[in-house]
C-alpha cells in the first residue's frame, strides 16, 4: 500500500485506507494495542459523554490514553510516569476546564498542556475522545502526510493540523459519505503504518523507490 496522496478526492480511497485501520492496528503485533485501541475509540467516548453536561477524565484513563498513544506511536516510557504521578483532582479540573472551552481548540489545548507530560499531541488525544468531529489527534502519521513535517509538536502547527484535516474532512463530504477529521487521522495513519511495512514483506524483488 502506498502513502495516501493529502491531495486525492477520491473518497473511496479514503474509505478503503479507513477500512484497513483495525488490520494494522492487529499487524503491528504489539502488547495491548488492540485492547487500548478499543479503549481509546469505543470505551472511553461514552465514559466522558455518560458524564455530560460536565465531562472530566480521570488520572486512570489519562494513563490508558497515553499507553494508547505511546504504543501506536513512538514510546516515551518518562511521558506515562509524568502522567500517573498526576493527582486525580488535577486530572478532572484540567479537563473539564478542556472539554468546556470547546469548540475554541486553542484554549481547549492550553487548559490540558499545564498538566506535567501533557503536550499539545496527548492534548489533541483527549480532545479527539470527546469531540473527534472538531478535534483529531496530533499522530505522526498524519502530520507527515498532511503537513509535511512531524517535528514540530507546537500548538501553533496543530491548529494548522486541525484545520488541514477538517478542510479534507469537508471536501470529501461534498463527493460522497464521510464522518468527519478524526478519520482523515485514522486513514492517513492506517496508509502510512502499511507503506511502512511493505518492504519488510518483500526482502526479494525490487527495491521500492524513495
Amino acid at each position: 500500500m502506498e502513502v495516501l496522496d493529502f491531495k486525492c478526492s477520491d473518497v473511496g480511497i479514503w474509505k478503503e485506507a479507513l477500512s484497513s485501520y483495525e488490520s494494522r492496528i492487529e499487524s503491528l503485533n504489539k502488547p495491548d494495542l488492540v485492547s487500548l485501541d478499543q479503549f481509546y475509540r469505543i470505551k472511553l467516548p461514552c465514559l466522558l459523554h455518560d458524564r455530560d453536561p460536565n465531562p472530566y477524565l480521570t488520572t486512570s484513563e489519562l494513563c490508558q490514553l497515553m499507553k494508547w498513544k505511546l504504543t501506536r506511536g513512538k514510546w516515551r516510557p518518562r511521558l506515562l510516569d509524568f502522567v500517573s504521578s498526576l493527582d486525580d483532582s488535577v486530572v478532572k479540573s484540567a479537563s473539564e476546564k478542556a472539554f468546556k472551552s470547546l469548540p475554541d481548540i486553542s484554549k481547549a489545548v492550553k487548559e490540558l498542556t499545564v498538566l506535567k507530560g501533557v503536550g499539545p499531541a496527548t492534548a489533541s488525544a483527549v480532545l479527539a475522545a470527546y469531540a473527534p468531529d472538531i478535534a483529531p489527534f496530533m499522530s505522526d502519521e498524519a502530520m507527515e502526510v498532511a503537513l509535511g513535517s512531524s517535528k514540530d509538536y507546537s500548538l501553533k502547527q496543530y491548529l494548522l493540523f486541525v484545520t488541514k484535516l477538517d478542510d479534507k474532512s469537508k471536501e470529501l463530504k461534498l463527493k460522497g459519505e464521510w464522518d468527519g477529521p478524526s478519520d482523515i487521522e485514522r486513514a492517513l495513519w492506517s496508509c502510512t503504518v502499511g507503506a511502512k511495512s511493505q518492504p519488510e514483506k518483500s526482502s526479494s524483488g525490487k527495491k521500492r523507490k524513495r
